[in-house]
């Protein structure tokens, strides 16, 4: 994969999106060491490699004459950098009922972003993370097909509702451009403001 993107882009790349994420809903004590394995390799080990092989690419990307437009409008170049986006989860923040090791896996993926963060700030590669909540896609809808399950999701959410693909869409654009280009090692919570609501609707 990362040879293919290598030739297609002439050995430069601007933004690698890790967005891939399963998981397996149950108790602790029940999980085998086959679903424990594939739960990280899929959503931590997957991001972490994809991450090292693409190094070059991005380092080289930021290096570029051509890094010019929406990722690097800045003609002075050293304030162009490529970017890494992942994507994690509210789940590594609160515990929420989705599993003991998808809440690991993703929790290790927020802090790979700030050491990489970090590390390759020299290299002109920034690294970030988008972490949302539920969200309008079909691993979470088979989940909030149980209403009871739903309702108890909204209430603890201050926009009291799902998410929309296109609004995490628009927190990695966003992230991906030149107006971000001073953040970097940040988890940006798309949520509705779950995982800051503590007690605050039942208070009032």
């Amino acid at each position: 994969l990362v040879a293919a993107v290598g030739e297609q882009w002439g050995g430069e790349l601007d933004v690698l999106v890790n967005n891939v994420g399963t998981n397996v809903r149950k108790p602790t004590a029940d999980y085998t060491e086959e679903e424990f394995d594939f739960l990280m390799n899929t959503n931590f080990k997957s991001c972490f490699h994809l991450s090292q092989l693409a190094h070059g690419l991005l380092r080289k990307g930021a290096a570029s004459e051509q890094a010019e437009g929406l990722c690097n409008p800045s003609p002075r170049m050293d304030r162009r950098y490529s970017s890494i986006i992942n994507i994690g989860s509210a789940s590594s923040t609160i515990p929420d009922r989705t599993g003991s090791v998808y809440a690991a896996s993703k929790a290790a993926m927020d802090m790979l972003t700030r050491n990489l963060a970090c590390e390759w700030a020299p290299d002109r590669i920034r690294v970030n993370c988008v972490s949302p909540w539920y969200i309008g896609t079909p691993l979470a809808l088979q989940v909030l097909q149980d209403e009871e399950f739903k309702r108890s999701v909204l209430s603890r959410t201050p926009l009291a509702r799902v998410g929309d693909v296109e609004e995490v869409a628009g927190a990695v654009a966003c992230l991906c451009m030149g107006a971000s280009s001073y953040v970097t090692g940040q988890v940006l919570s798309v949520d509705g403001g779950y995982t800051i609501n503590g007690l605050h609707k039942d208070f009032y």
